[in-house]
């Protein structure tokens, strides 16, 4: 066992998906935070990791066994950290209320009423609910806020981003973040300016649209790019993923900016003081 593990000070996390690569990410992130400590180790039943030490492939043990019982993972921890699917996660987030553990989601791919509940357990937990927990993304947030701001006649806007070919939802969460973004800065709806694809006879383009392309194959761990294009130049701000690990450290300190609250609903810029 580790000695972060053992820290009775510091921040008691449980990862849920904990057997899978972001999960075992997450448990190593922990295991070298220097200020936080793995209590709890969540997967699907029926996986063949269940029983197994949770730090067992990514480091040497840390005396956390991987269960699917909610409430055996969750005791002791006072922040669960979430990658997994909508559906998943929504349990995990009805254990949490019931068990007074606050939430880092990193989950993709929820509706709109599935985002009104997550609202609504935050009146009772407190959660860090973001489409994505890189630090070097949510300043690219805020970097596309002021571009926007300053680029908001005479450009078109498009969104460009790539996946694996694992990746269930499209667009990503990142990619429509920044749409929202993008849109809220220019006074726009995205839900009313977006366009998801082109094909055959489109017309010209309607300045005021926001475009996305989607790309999906091999290994790609996310690539996003917003192009402003105008006449005679083109602005690119773009973020690239090499690996996981960021989004992991993303999520441990998300996990930290949680000790001690007791209700709300945040994001990483909260987290990242970017407001």
């Amino acid at each position: 066992m580790s000695e972060d593990s053992r820290n009775p000070a510091g921040v008691g996390i449980c990862v849920a998906g904990a057997s899978g690569r972001m999960g075992q990410m997450l448990v190593d992130a922990v295991r070298h935070s220097g200020d936080c400590r793995l209590t709890g180790a969540l997967d699907r039943d029926g996986s063949p990791s269940l029983g197994q030490d949770a730090g067992a492939t990514s480091g040497g043990d840390l005396g956390v066994k991987i269960t699917s019982d909610l409430a055996s993972g969750l005791s002791g921890s006072q922040c669960l950290i979430d990658f997994t699917r909508p559906e998943g996660t929504l349990v995990h987030l009805d254990a949490c209320v019931k068990h007074g553990v606050n939430m880092v989601i990193g989950t993709t791919g929820f509706s709109e009423d599935e985002k009104a509940r997550i609202a609504k357990a935050a009146e009772s937990i407190a959660i860090v609910f973001a489409p994505n927990m890189s630090v070097g993304v949510n300043v690219t947030f805020k970097l596309l806020e002021l571009a926007a701001k300053a680029l908001s006649t005479g450009y078109d806007i498009e969104i460009i981003e790539a996946h694996h070919r694992h990746k269930v939802d499209a667009p990503s969460g990142t990619a429509l973040k920044m749409g929202e973004i993008v849109a809220d800065a220019l006074g726009r709806d995205l839900k009313t300016c977006a366009v998801y694809g082109r094909e055959g006879v489109t017309g010209e383009r309607d300045p005021s649209t926001i475009g996305f392309a989607t790309i999906r194959g091999g290994d790609i761990v996310g690539d996003h790019t917003v192009l402003f294009a105008g006449t005679g130049e083109r602005i690119e701000i773009s973020h690239k993923s090499g690996n996981r690990a960021g989004y992991a450290q993303g999520s441990v300190r998300a996990a930290r900016f949680l000790a001690g609250k007791k209700t709300g609903l945040f994001d990483m810029f909260d987290v990242l003081g970017l407001r």
